[in-house]
């Protein structure tokens, strides 16, 4: 006996979008509910006078995933997106000092030109650099064959031969702070720099990351940095068309009010073949005592429903998941669990429509702070406290992408790390937000047209528009109004992290940059694909084999 599966997302975010999309493939009955009136969560779109902003992500990062993800849905992201790769690839401002302004460092595009760049900064660093990014390499393929595609349900799936021959390495890189596994192979202070920010994009400090995340430096300093044209809101329409495609259907301004369950009878945990079909269970050492059934929401007229379902994914925040929607029986990850954990930052992001041409910026600058630890203690530390001044993260898409703005003017958006808490406010247009957030703005706005030279930059700006981490919180139901989720610590990364399958509940899935294996635009599309394994059955610990069966094009009844 076979029987479509009714399937309920939760929140219409990335992970959300890509989960729909992958089970409406499968073949299940597929509704998406989404709280705002548009999909993409974090991944969001501002326009204003002829100005177009991403509201959230904005850096390309670990293509490999992407062009995966799409074969998975029979496509190519050749296909999908219009992909240019940025030269150069980023330039670092240094903090002034001395009564000078230091020469930026410029990251061109090209490992041979990076290494030559590394050379000139410090005599000798490009042997060094040579052999890091090598092991990048090697550690970021060891990461997609047997980590980050893993749903570590099965030990004899993470202990492979390669990985075992590989635990001695495996280990000092996961014992190691990166700052230190930086530390003693490099001494310039920029360069250590360059090397330790892409823990800021895991949501962590680069002095509590484990070394292994030294694999991100393989993605920009060797690879290049790419850019889709349209911005990641490209990205979004593109999933939510091909989640429509697919069959499922998307409802906005759907607020989940509670994912409801039933004490499982004997024997009701069903599993699931590859084509969204019930098959008789296997014996299981550990049964769940509720299960899944269906979703309550209230419309944008206030209108309550209840959608029935056998399968529920919430790509929602965990932490609202598990402590706003679930009854206290039902919660895998409690209050008291969420104490012990670690958020990674909050954020003000800025995004501002400037008058005339800003040739000082390329398309991603980054600001450092010559007190690279004094910065994160501010953010990480307790009390924590905004750090001033801050490192700022800055992209001009236009000067990509014309589209984005109007003749002759930029589009210029910028993170300001700062303390996840709600209670440092939230933004508005044209200065409105609250005040802290809006000072935060303004002095991120003068130091950077300080370190870059750019002294009339407050005077050109035509649109300005701030987001702080009340925002977040109400928006996104953010956990402690942080930009991304639980910083990836040790205790917080690969199996230590919250995973895709309620311990409670059967039925009841999870994805997104809250749960495993992280956060990140990349990441949440992993997630979407493990929660695809755990209803399969697939303990496999790489990414899913690509088939593409005549079945897949259309939806399975």
């Amino acid at each position: 006996m076979t029987c479509s599966t009714r399937t309920v997302v939760v929140g219409g975010g990335i992970a959300g979008l890509a989960t729909a999309t992958l089970l409406a493939r499968e073949g299940h009955e597929v509704q998406l509910l989404e709280r705002l009136p548009r999909v993409g969560g974090r991944a969001g779109t501002l326009e204003r006078d002829g100005f177009r902003f991403d509201t959230g992500p904005s850096w390309y990062l670990m293509p490999n995933v992407f062009d995966h993800f799409f074969e998975l849905l029979g496509t190519s992201t050749g296909e999908q997106l219009d992909l240019r790769t940025l030269s150069p690839a980023y330039r670092v401002f240094s903090e002034p000092h001395d009564g000078g302004r230091p020469v930026p460092l410029t990251v061109p595009l090209g490992s041979d030109k990076v290494m030559k760049t590394f050379e000139r900064v410090e005599p000798g660093s490009s042997k060094q650099l040579a052999t890091y990014l090598a092991s990048a390499r090697n550690t970021s393929d060891m990461a997609e064959r047997f980590f980050l595609y893993n749903p570590f349900t099965r030990l004899k799936a993470l202990m492979q031969p390669e990985v075992v021959r590989s635990l001695p390495e495996l280990a000092k890189l996961l014992a190691m702070p990166l700052e230190k596994f930086i530390a003693n192979r490099f001494q310039d202070p920029v360069l250590r720099q360059v090397l330790g920010y892409p823990a800021v994009f895991l949501g962590t400090n680069p002095a509590d990351a484990p070394a292994m995340y030294h694999l991100m430096s393989a993605l920009d300093l060797g690879d290049g940095v790419q850019y889709p044209m349209g911005g990641f809101w490209q990205l979004v329409e593109r999933l939510e068309a091909l989640a429509l495609e697919a069959g499922v259907r998307i409802r906005t301004e759907a607020q989940v009010l509670q994912i409801t369950t039933r004490e499982a009878p004997p024997k009701s945990r069903e599993r699931f073949t590859p084509r969204g079909h019930f098959q008789r269970p296997a014996p299981l050492r550990v049964r769940k005592t509720r299960e899944v059934t269906g979703v309550k929401w209230r419309d944008s007229e206030g209108g309550e429903h209840f959608s029935v379902a056998d399968i529920v994914v919430s790509g929602a925040d965990l932490h609202h998941t598990e402590t706003k929607l679930l009854d206290i029986p039902d919660r895998s990850y409690p209050r008291a669990w969420w104490q012990r954990r670690t958020s990674g930052p909050g954020a003000v992001l800025v995004m501002l429509g400037v008058r005339g041409n800003l040739p000082e910026l390329p398309h991603h600058s980054l600001f450092f702070t010559r007190d690279w630890e004094a910065n994160f203690s501010a953010i990480f530390g307790k009390p924590s406290r905004v750090p001033d001044p801050a490192s700022i993260y800055v992209c001009k898409p236009s000067a990509t992408d014309p589209g984005v703005a109007p003749k002759d003017h930029e589009n210029l958006f910028m993170l300001v790390p700062i303390p996840a808490d709600p209670s440092l406010g939230a933004g508005g247009a044209e200065g409105g937000g609250d005040a802290l957030i809006e000072g935060i703005a303004d002095a991120a706005i003068d130091q950077i047209a300080d370190w870059a030279g750019i002294p009339d930059l407050r005077e050109r700006i035509v649109v300005r528009h701030t987001i702080g981490p009340a925002d977040f919180a109400r928006d996104y139901n953010s956990w402690r109004g942080g930009m991304l989720g639980p910083a990836h610590t040790l205790g917080q990364s690969a199996m230590f992290r919250a995973q895709n399958s309620s311990k409670k509940v059967n039925g009841l899935y999870y994805a997104g940059a809250t749960t495993a294996p992280g956060v990140g635009v990349p990441m949440c599309l992993i997630s979407a694909e493990l929660v695809l394994k755990r209803i399969r059955g697939d303990h496999s610990p790489g990414p899913t084999r690509v088939q593409h069966p005549a079945w897949v094009s259309g939806k399975v009844g």
